[in-house]
């Protein structure tokens, strides 16, 4: 596959996605394709050597795998890349409806660490998951996305707040509610959201039970630049590194076990059921590796590649990076390393991700947050606390991250896909 078809491939599943629930759905569709055969967590599992399988938790996590073919687990152990499938946005509270000045909106709550004022002016549409009693009373779920522009959050007027340009902060409960039309005292969402699962599903909805919507920018991603250096889209960060694993997966052909796991909550902590703080990636483990001997001695000879895009240098900002440590869009993917273990990356899992980059041909940065600014975290240090697995902490350099639209580079997501492939295929570490 080269560049420009990845990135083709990569906008699309980023306009497939505008929730974690849409992402997972939209890998279980790329996995099912590719002859990957489901494995639910209340089965029995049974794996044969060659194998490739997959299972979803909460519909908005999901761990792919393949068996080795020769050398048992204990003896080769497992390739793993992580990703997460959230992105800071708005979300839909559970009684949204308000009416003010004649005009309907609806009440948001900030998911993450979003970057506020993008949000303004923006055409947004509303996408996520709805739980509803279908006509036998049994309880269901389905997926809608609206699709089309239902809402905006529109700027005060430059007239009324003229300190804008240089002071403007952002009130999340009074600022952000959307406007979705003329005021309707008749409006329900829960009303709405049972005609929109009928139309789109044809599920036959009973009542509709309680939802997880969130608000999402309807601009489709796209190339920018004099020469298309750059995509442009929502959720970069982080679904170009799901995108970049599952192709990496799909395409390798390696004799050994290889899994990706792409977690849902990065973006609140993590502390969930189905997020990297949780149990999911160990539980799946044990049913993989059901004796503690084995299991053990097959962590011990694994390796996880933590990918979550990176902060380029913004060429407007530079001075918010260490002169030494700053990464360039299209340079190639980051190892990011932090003293206090905010990043899991060591000397021996760094010189691994630069040896199979160097096999790659493909150029590696650096990244280390300035001495006197906080550093971000990744799923890594709880993977590898959680697992004991050897981990490294890697991504592309982005700008404009926790944007409602975030800039990367066209070259980084496809390199890192490279080496991600290379990684799995790889015969030893």
């Amino acid at each position: 596959m080269d560049a420009q078809r990845f990135n083709r491939g990569l906008m699309d599943f980023l306009a497939a996605s505008p929730t974690p629930f849409h992402a997972t759905r939209e890998m279980v569709r790329r996995l099912t394709d590719a002859g990957f055969q489901r494995r639910p967590e209340t089965d029995a599992w049974r794996m044969e050597p060659g194998g490739r399988y997959f299972t979803t938790r909460n519909d908005s996590s999901i761990i792919a795998w393949t068996m080795p073919v020769r050398v048992p687990l204990p003896e080769s152990g497992l390739r793993m890349v992580g990703a997460h499938t959230d992105s800071p946005c708005l979300k839909i509270k559970p009684r949204p409806e308000s009416h003010k000045n004649g005009y309907l909106q609806l009440g948001v709550e900030v998911y993450g660490g979003a970057l506020l004022n993008p949000w303004f002016d923006r055409d947004l549409s509303m996408a996520g998951r709805v739980s509803y009693l279908d006509r036998n009373g049994a309880i269901a779920h389905g997926l809608i996305d609206f699709v089309q522009p239902v809402a905006v959050i529109p700027s005060l007027a430059i007239h009324l707040d003229r300190e804008a340009n240089e002071s403007r902060s952002v009130n999340a409960q009074t600022c952000l509610p959307p406007v979705l039309g003329r005021q309707d005292r008749d409006f329900d969402l829960k009303t709405l959201l049972r005609q929109r699962l009928e139309a789109d599903a044809g599920a036959e909805v009973g009542q509709v039970l309680d939802h997880e919507l969130v608000l999402y920018d309807t601009q489709r991603p796209a190339l920018i630049g004099l020469a298309e250096e750059f995509i442009a889209s929502a959720r970069l960060d982080n679904l170009l590194s799901c995108f970049a694993g599952l192709r990496a997966l799909l395409e390798a052909g390696g004799e050994a076990g290889a899994l990706l796991v792409c977690h849902d909550h990065e973006e609140v902590g993590s502390t969930t059921a189905s997020g990297a703080r949780g149990p999911m990636l160990t539980q799946m483990l044990e049913r993989l590796l059901p004796a503690p001997e084995d299991r053990n001695r097959a962590l011990s000879r694994s390796m996880l590649i933590s990918a979550d895009n990176a902060h380029g240098v913004h060429p407007n900002f530079a001075d918010r990076h260490d002169d030494n440590h700053g990464p360039l869009l299209n340079r190639g993917p980051v190892i990011k390393i932090n003293a206090n273990q905010r990043y899991a990356s060591n000397s021996e899992t760094a010189a691994a991700f630069r040896r199979l980059a160097a096999d790659e041909g493909v150029p590696v940065q650096t990244f280390v947050v300035r001495s006197d600014m906080a550093c971000g975290s990744t799923i890594g240090p709880l993977a590898a606390a959680e697992t004991g697995v050897r981990t490294v902490d890697v991504g592309v350099p982005q700008w404009a991250m926790h944007s409602v639209r975030e800039i990367a580079g066209t070259a980084d997501a496809f390199n890192l896909s490279r080496v991600l492939q290379r990684f799995f295929d790889a015969a030893g570490l």
